[in-house]
């Protein structure tokens, strides 16, 4: 406590005062004694300015801050009340940058978590890393193969994504992070061991201070995160590492989460790719065409499949299947992989078709599947510029027939479904298409398709037929998509079954094939070029 009066002599303090300002006695000018600050506060009050505002009575004394509070008396005397103010604004000033650095791991989670892209994972990591942190940033990723991808960025420039061989233990504590380590003291780093691949291009001077921390991620390391400052005048304090290291942490998450998800990726696509049906095209002179649509406009595969397997040469039929496995979604889509499969293995028996299905049910009996399908084979070879079928049906509608003058015929094959029962019996038709003439085989997700101008009349067999009597002469793949265009406006927008066609032509004109350089019907050779 200070007693100064209108002129600004001092008259009095207390002993507090004395220890804080030994220099200021009795007597002596305040303007000469005490920090400006406080004699600027002074003169103003006394001159009738008014009591200064907080800002204009605050200021440094002996390495502390303090607050000046004025008290003048009747007789124009100002007793100054000196209050340490240092702690109260240690304690603003770290709940201010606690806050702000809250609000930056709340952008880097919200950002990051937002893509699951690996490589815009590491951009975004390596340029928020460089804004909020430091003046350069670098993103090692886990080693593929014998080279490591990384990221490079800093304020103001565009980020650089690299993919080279580099020698990690070059970098003092980058193996170590890699590996998912503890990360090694910032004291312990000297930045002239930095090698030139760290230091971004058009970075402002030597590296001062460096901080190498892990990327943890789920299970296993994400990668790594150098931070670089150049000068050694703004060295990482051990708070700003404590924060990099809470960075750290949150962008190692969602880089893990995005590898894991790339990797997922990767493998859906890898079964997806055998879980779809395959394009069809013509095949030894044999026009095929297929269609398919899953129950759910979300999903790519479900319970319906076919399958073209070309004959090893013109003379060999090519078998074609068509199925349809009980329920929806992935889980029949498994089971449809485990029968294609296993015709697949059973392709050398396909003279067979009841052999076939016989092996095919016992198969599906003693699998760990409690479903069962039904399905249609149809063995098919062209000769003499018509197309020669043979078809069994296990439990499934029988394929229709268009022949050329627009009649439609129903193929007369029957027999059990496989996988529900000890034995499958079936019968298996023979028919010729001539020239022009389609058979068409189907799952009755088409005919029972509920839709029309009531929304719950089937689609049926009568409608499929007569649609199909309007093709006649149509190619293989415009007879299917005609079809399908057909069961789906009579749905609308309603619940379906999985939807699937496959058409069987004999082309109108001759295609032809070339054996040995000359020109054939059938993709016999010619009979001017046959041995004797």
């Amino acid at each position: 406590m200070l007693v100064v009066d209108r002129s600004g002599g001092v008259i009095d303090l207390n002993d507090v005062a004395r220890t804080l300002l030994p220099e200021v006695a009795t007597g002596d000018w305040l303007r000469d004694a005490v920090p400006s600050w406080l004699a600027e506060a002074h003169r103003r009050l006394a001159q009738g300015s008014g009591e200064p505002a907080p800002g204009e009575r605050s200021g440094p004394i002996a390495g502390r801050v303090f607050d000046a509070h004025p008290t003048p008396s009747d007789d124009g005397d100002v007793v100054w009340w000196l209050v340490d103010d240092t702690d109260r604004r240690v304690a603003e000033e770290a709940l201010r940058s606690e806050q702000e650095r809250t609000g930056i791991l709340a952008e880097v989670s919200s950002r990051l978590l937002s893509s699951l892209n690996v490589s815009r994972c590491m951009e975004l990591t390596a340029r928020m890393a460089a804004d909020h942190m430091a003046d350069a940033a670098v993103v090692v990723a886990p080693a593929q193969g014998h080279r490591h991808p990384f990221t490079l960025a800093q304020a103001g420039c565009p980020v650089v994504q690299d993919v080279r061989a580099i020698d990690t233990t070059a970098v003092p504590g980058l193996a170590e992070a890699l590996k998912g380590f503890p990360p090694v003291p910032t004291r312990w780093i000297n930045p002239d061991d930095i090698p030139a691949w760290v230091v971004p291009d058009g970075f402002a001077g030597p590296p001062g201070s460096v901080i190498v921390t892990p990327l943890p991620g789920h299970g296993v390391p994400a990668g790594a995160l150098i931070l670089l400052r150049a000068g050694t005048e703004r060295a990482f304090s051990e708070g700003e590492e404590v924060f990099a290291r809470l960075f750290a942490a949150r962008a190692g998450a969602a880089l893990s989460t995005a590898r894991i998800y790339a990797e997922q990726a990767d493998i859906t696509a890898t079964l997806m790719r055998e879980l779809l049906p395959p394009t069809l095209t013509q095949v030894h002179g044999v026009e095929y065409a297929g269609s398919y649509r899953p129950s759910k406009d979300t999903e790519r595969v479900g319970g319906d499949f076919y399958d073209v397997h070309p004959g090893a040469d013109p003379s060999q039929e090519s078998l074609v299947v068509l199925g349809d496995v009980a329920g929806k979604g992935l889980e029949a889509a498994v089971l449809t992989g485990k029968i294609r499969n296993t015709l697949q293995a059973l392709l050398p028996l396909a003279g067979d078709h009841q052999q076939m299905l016989d092996l095919l049910n016992s198969a599906l009996l003693t699998s760990h599947h409690t479903r069962f399908a039904t399905l249609v084979l149809a063995s098919a070879r062209r000769r003499a510029g018509r197309v020669h079928l043979r078809l069994t049906s296990a439990g499934h509608p029988p394929p229709l027939l268009l022949r050329r003058n627009g009649r439609v015929e129903e193929a007369p094959t029957r027999g059990r479904l496989v996988g529900a029962m000890p034995s499958v019996r079936a019968r298996t038709a023979e028919t010729v298409l001539a020239p022009g003439e389609t058979c068409l085989l189907y799952t009755d997700g088409i005919t029972e398709a509920r839709g029309g101008p009531l929304g719950g009349e089937l689609f049926g067999e009568l409608r499929l037929t007569q649609a199909l009597s309007e093709c006649g002469g149509l190619p293989a793949e415009a007879v299917v998509e005609r079809v399908q265009m057909l069961a789906a406006e009579w749905l609308g927008s309603g619940r379906h079954d999985d939807m699937a066609a496959v058409a069987i032509s004999a082309p109108k004109s001759d295609p032809r094939c070339v054996v040995n350089g000359h020109g054939s019907v059938d993709g016999t050779e010619p009979r001017h070029r046959r041995k004797q």
